[in-house]
Order: structure tokens, then C-alpha cells, then sequence
């Protein structure tokens, strides 16, 4: 009896052993508050261990940790002072002579034809507010074409790339603009195959290249992360600024380097009136010969919600501040002279930088541990827990920036 006994006690103590969470796991997710992760394990079988296991294994805690602390203790800080765009520093495309247009439009098709641009497309989210699971991009919008967004800049990318090739002396010459598509996990699979269902919509397949985005995970608003199930952490991508960092990672600016690409043209998927590898706005870039751009409209109303541009203090760098940011009475603010919004450039999301500069913020970037706090419903073991997604926005990198210029489309 006394050996059966031992042998019972001896299988629990395995059984026991097996159940736990590994140790050394289990003390590195004490250091950062975390451990809770693991207070559903005994419940959880041993596929669905293994899978919460890999995981947080995959977890890169100590920056994750540095991102939810200083995002956090830099909630309610003020900000800088800003000082508003002098209009005088905005160029408009519009108000410039014939002859200077066209030679715009003329040297930034030059640079095409040379395959110095690349063309980056912000394409991470869903179109939940359009009320479809699909990527933004798949979304029809209601042309009597039935043309998607993705279809409408698909054929935007083939119109310039004829017309740069018409441009030079070997017209037969197809210089492709390589089109470097940002996804998420969330829409990864789903674009690939609807670009691949329609046959990338006359553009070869080699000359578009889809990358995902980083995510991070979703934290309560003190800090702890979401479970989303008992064995999976709710996650969300990083924000389109997750571009630099993903860049990066994926080895695609080494790519553009060797494609002899110097310049790139980054826009978000949801701008149904995007122009995709603007001519003259490349040709005015390169005619400043600055290390980044952005394209702005004129603010319709104080209280319309998109960020602006603004300088930060006196001499500071061009920055974009979000509309939920601005105190009521700057978003207001009056010209006496004009009679037009002091903060009046709204960003559009129409951007080109150098590749050199792209190298430079990439590194920068991946390690500002300030991001943007989203207070969003995110899926929980508790149906939905109101908690905080981490955004970084491509208007980031222009504080990094020696040299910013906007360049005005009237609408």
C-alpha cells in the first residue's frame, strides 16, 4: 500500500510539473507586471499552452515594456509650443506659370523614367467603418466602374509609368515604379489575394511587394495586457509610423537601394483622390533638394478634424499635431491679416522622402518609446474591454527631419 501510495503521489507530482507554466517565463512576466497572462493555464489544454507559450516567447518585453511606461507617464505632459506655418513657405502648384509647371512635371518624370522612385502604400487597416471585414483597399466606392481603391492607384501607376517612358528617347523602355505595400496580420493574406485574383490589375507581379506591419499588444489603462482569449494576447498594428520600423526589418530599403531607387512616395489607402507618384510634386521635391515633403490642403473650418502643420517653437522642426490635440482656441485662431485659420495645412497623408533620410528615421523611430494611445473597445475574455491601442503615425519622422517643405493642393 505504502509503495502504491508513493507511486500516486510521484505521478501527480509529474502531472503537477507538466501543468505549470514554464519558470523562467513565469519570472521574466513577473518583472514587467504581466504574470497575469498565466492565470487561466490550468484551464487551457496542451495545444493551446504551447501556443500562449510561443507567443509571449515571441514578445520583445523589455522594449514592450518601455513603450507602455513612457507612453503612459507622457499622458496629459504639455506639450511644445507651436508657432503656425507662415503661408509664405507653402508652395501651390496652381499659382506658378505654365512654363514652370510643366518643367516640374518634366524633371519629375525624368526621375521616374530613371527608376528613382518607389511608391509605398499604407494599407494595414480594415474597412470596419465602411462596415466590410476586407482591407480598406478592396473597398468598392461606389463608382459605376465598380473600380476598387486599389484598382484606381493600380492604374495610376501604369499611366505614369507610360507616360515616363514616352518621356525619353528609348520610348520602348518600361521603367516599372516598384509599389511596396504595407499590410497588416489583419490583411495580409486577403490582399495578396485579391491583387492576385485580378492580375495585379495589369502591373507585373515582380514590381509589387507586400510587407506586414509590427503589432503590439492592447493594455489595459493601467499598463496590463489584454487577454483576448485565455491563451492569446489582443494585439493591433503599431500605427502606420510602424512603416520605418518595418521597413527595416523586412530588408526593403536595402531592396530600393539596389533598384537604384532615391526617392519615395508614401500615401495612405483610403484617399480615393490620390495622386500616386505625383510628377510635379517629385519634381518640385527634387528641385529643393530637401529630406522630406508633405502635400496639404487648406483647413475648411476650425473645427474640422485633421491634424495640421505647425512648427515647434521658434526654429523648431515642421510637425504634425492631431486634431484631438489642438486646444479650441488655437484651431481657431485668425489671421488679422488674411483673415484665414493661423493653423490652416492640414495633413493629408501625401508624403515623399529621400531614401537616404527613410534610412536615417528608421533607426530613429524603432527606438522612441512615446507612442500614441488609442482608447479603443478591444475583444477580451470579458467580450470587450475598453482599453489602449500604441499607434505611431508616419508624421513622426518629420521631426527628425532638417528640412520639410509643403506643397499646397487646392481642392
Amino acid at each position: 500500500m505504502a509503495e502504491m501510495a508513493e507511486m500516486v503521489l510521484r505521478s501527480e507530482e509529474r502531472e503537477e510539473a507538466v501543468a505549470a507554466p514554464p519558470l523562467a517565463l513565469l519570472e521574466k512576466l513577473k518583472n514587467y507586471g504581466q504574470d497575469h497572462v498565466f492565470s487561466l493555464w490550468d484551464q487551457l489544454s496542451a495545444e493551446e499552452r504551447d501556443l500562449l507559450v510561443e507567443a509571449i516567447e515571441s514578445l520583445d518585453l523589455p522594449r514592450i515594456d518601455r513603450i507602455i511606461k513612457c507612453s503612459l507617464e507622457s499622458k496629459g505632459l504639455p506639450g511644445p509650443s507651436y508657432e503656425p506655418v507662415p503661408e509664405a513657405s507653402v508652395s501651390t502648384v496652381e499659382d506658378r506659370t505654365p512654363d514652370e509647371r510643366h518643367r516640374l512635371w518634366k524633371k519629375g518624370l525624368k526621375a521616374i523614367s530613371q527608376g528613382k522612385l518607389a511608391v509605398v502604400l499604407l494599407s494595414g487597416g480594415q474597412g470596419t467603418r465602411l462596415g466590410s471585414s476586407d482591407p480598406k483597399g478592396c473597398f468598392n466606392i461606389g463608382l459605376p466602374s465598380g473600380k476598387s481603391l486599389f484598382q484606381l492607384q493600380a492604374e495610376r501607376i501604369l499611366r505614369i509609368q507610360r507616360l515616363a517612358s514616352q518621356s525619353i528617347e528609348d520610348s520602348a523602355r518600361l521603367v516599372p515604379i516598384h509599389w511596396y505595400i504595407m499590410t497588416s496580420p489583419f490583411t495580409d493574406e486577403a490582399t495578396r489575394k485579391y491583387f492576385e485574383s485580378h492580375k495585379y490589375f495589369g502591373l507585373e507581379s515582380n514590381q509589387i511587394i507586400f510587407f506586414q506591419q509590427g503589432t503590439l499588444p492592447c493594455v489595459s489603462k493601467d499598463g496590463k495586457f489584454i487577454m483576448e482569449t485565455p491563451y492569446k494576447v489582443a494585439t493591433a498594428p503599431d500605427g502606420n509610423g510602424g512603416l520605418f520600423s518595418a521597413l527595416k526589418s523586412s530588408k526593403l530599403l536595402e531592396d530600393m537601394a539596389m533598384r537604384g531607387v532615391e526617392y519615395v512616395d508614401c500615401y495612405g489607402v483610403d484617399n480615393v483622390l490620390v495622386r500616386v507618384a505625383d510628377p510635379a510634386f517629385l519634381g518640385y521635391f527634387i528641385d529643393k533638394g530637401v529630406a522630406t515633403a508633405a502635400k496639404v490642403v487648406r483647413k475648411a473650418y476650425p473645427q474640422e478634424k485633421v491634424g495640421v502643420f505647425v512648427q515647434r517653437g521658434k526654429v523648431g522642426p515642421l510637425i504634425v499635431v492631431e486634431y484631438s490635440e489642438m486646444d479650441p482656441a488655437m484651431s481657431s485662431e485668425i489671421h488679422q491679416t488674411t483673415g484665414n485659420l493661423r493653423y490652416c495645412w492640414s495633413n493629408v497623408c501625401l508624403h515623399l522622402f529621400t531614401l537616404d533620410f527613410l534610412k536615417q528615421v528608421a533607426t530613429g523611430l524603432e527606438n522612441d518609446s512615446i507612442y500614441h494611445l488609442a482608447e479603443k473597445k478591444i475583444p477580451s475574455i470579458h467580450g470587450s474591454t475598453v482599453g489602449l491601442k500604441f499607434e505611431q503615425f508616419i508624421f513622426h519622422a518629420f521631426a527628425y527631419s532638417p528640412s520639410t517643405i509643403l506643397f499646397e493642393k487646392k481642392i
